[in-house]
């Protein structure tokens, strides 16, 4: 008797579907990042323009997302966030 292999069960297909939880993985924490900033300027009171949040909402790379979270906690105008670049 001949074993069936399915593709589900094939090493490419678990790998292709490893790669693809990452991917989503990677994805939600930008997403939260980007989500906390604007609602941690706004817990304290500090007014959020457009152009900040658009900057914030664009950025791609998790080491300046959490930079500018640490900097959310304490900052007194949403433009502190960029103050160092």
């Amino acid at each position: 008797m001949t074993s069936i292999r399915y593709f589900w069960r094939h090493p490419l297909a678990e790998q292709v579907r490893a790669e693809g939880r990452e991917q989503g993985r990677e994805q939600g924490r930008l997403q939260g990042r980007r989500e906390i900033i604007p609602k941690i300027l706004e817990w304290r009171g500090v007014p959020v323009p457009d152009s900040v949040h658009e900057r914030v909402t664009a950025c791609t790379d998790l080491d300046q997302l959490a930079a500018w979270a640490r900097c959310a906690l304490n900052a007194t105008d949403a433009g502190e966030l960029f103050a160092d670049e």
